[in-house]
This record gives C-alpha cells, structure tokens and sequence, in this order.
C-alpha cells in the first residue's frame, strides 16, 4: 500500500501521466553544462517537475529542506566519466532513501555493458530492500558500448528489468518504441531526454513517446540546458499532461523564451 501511494505521488493519477527533472548527472559527470550552480538551476523548474531525480549529496546540498516534490534518489555510482561507466555499486543505503524521505529510489542497469552482471545484482539488492521498505525502484537502462539504442536491444534491457522486479523502467526512445512499451507490460515506462538536442526536437522525442504508450518524461539536458528552462519544462508538461501538440507545444516555449 505505502509502494502504491509513493508512486502515485511521482505519476499523477489525475494523468496516469508524469514529468520527471533529472539533475543527478554529476554522480559521474561533476559540475557538468547547466548545473554547476544546481540550486539555481532547478529552484526555478521545481513548480513545473511532478518529481526531481537527483542524489543525497545534491539534495543536502541544494536543495531546501521546505521544497515539497517526491524524490527519486540515484543511489548507484562508483566510477566517473574516465572510467568504464558500468563498473557500478551501491552507494546509499536504503535507511539513508528513508531519512531522505525519497518517494523512489533508482539504480543504472547496463544491459550490453562490461559489467552487466553486477548492474543486475545491484536492482535486486534495491528491489529486495524497497519491497521490505515499501518503496518502488525505477530502473534506468544504460547502453552498453557495441549495442545500439534500437527497440530490439532496448526491449531486451527493459524487459530484464521487469523481470528482476522494477516498479519503473527508464528508457531511450526509438523507433517502434510500442514494442518496447508491450514488453514491459503493466510496468509504466518514462524515457531518458538524452543529449541536449533542438527544443523542437525534443518536443518531438516526448509526444512521440506519449503516443506510443509513455507515461512520462524524465528529463535533464533538454530542460536545464535549454536558452528558455521554464519555457522548455512549461512546454514538455502540455505534451505529457494535456495532450498538447509539438506546435502548440513548441509556441509555449517561444512565447516563455520571448
């Protein structure tokens, strides 16, 4: 019961709809473009995110004990971006996920990846202690070095994370990306903004994840890397929960950024 509450907190149940912000890039990036000063980067977007995907150490840093939005905690890391991107662990303990009060707490699977094995090991520890807890984990699939983001291999990656026993799945949108959506059954499926692409673009990318059966967006780089944040995330929401078009969309976000 608590497991179903702290997931509705993150997918609204007036939608069945949801608009993630993912600010926990520097776990392995550092102070990467648009978050050096995070706190200043993200108070603005707060009022428009259902929920805010980020680390202990942001949260204790930037962000204010006051701030009312469902957390879901990164609580994997262990290598940066020198190193082999999959070679991860554990890094937060569930005790610290409940003083943190987070709502989800979320882990890397690299499906393909050098260190698949132990990518896996590490969702069934968290899966194990959010069942015992009452707290759901998303699962964000990574992409190992020779596989290519394609419905196949994205299928693939996500539906292993259904079966280890994700509440969530994170993933890249494709082509046929329906398909990957059916493999994952009744598990919701919200997908990665990935690269810092053209706003239009990027409107683009989440309407056509919405029609082919997302919930949601999680989404960083799109958002606070954008010349117009609020625009962009104010933009993204009407797709996501309104059912805007990408023009009706892509005119909110001028008409921010003017």
């Amino acid at each position: 019961m608590r497991k179903s509450r702290l997931v509705s907190r993150i997918i609204k149940p007036r939608t069945g709809r949801c608009v993630m912000l993912a600010v926990d890039h520097g776990y392995f990036q550092g102070p990467t473009t648009g978050l050096s000063t995070l706190g200043r980067t993200v108070e603005p977007l707060l009022p428009y995110a259902d929920a805010l995907m980020i680390t202990r150490g942001a949260i204790r840093n930037w962000i204010e004990p006051i701030v009312d939005i469902p957390i879901i905690l990164r609580v994997s890391g262990g290598q940066s971006i020198l190193k082999e991107l999959s070679n991860e662990t554990i890094t937060t303990c569930i005790e610290d996920a409940i003083r943190i009060n987070a709502s989800a707490i979320t882990c890397s699977v690299y499906v393909g990846g050098e260190h698949e094995k132990e990518t896996i090991e590490n969702l069934s520890k968290l899966v194990d202690d959010g069942e015992k807890y009452g707290i759901p984990v998303l699962a964000v699939t990574a992409v190992g070095k020779e596989m290519v983001r394609d419905a196949r291999y994205l299928g693939l990656a996500s539906r292993i994370c259904v079966e280890i026993g994700a509440h969530i799945i994170k993933t890249y949108y494709t082509e046929g990306f329906d398909k990957v959506v059916e493999a994952c059954g009744k598990v919701p499926v919200v997908i990665a903004g990935g690269k810092k692409l053209p706003e239009i673009d990027a409107l683009k990318m989440a309407h056509g994840a919405i029609s082919d059966g997302a919930v949601g967006v999680d989404m960083g780089r799109n958002i606070f890397q954008s010349d117009s944040p609020v625009g962009m995330i104010q933009a993204v929401r009407t797709i996501v929960h309104d059912g805007k078009s990408v023009d009706e969309a892509y005119e909110i976000y001028e008409q921010m950024k003017r």
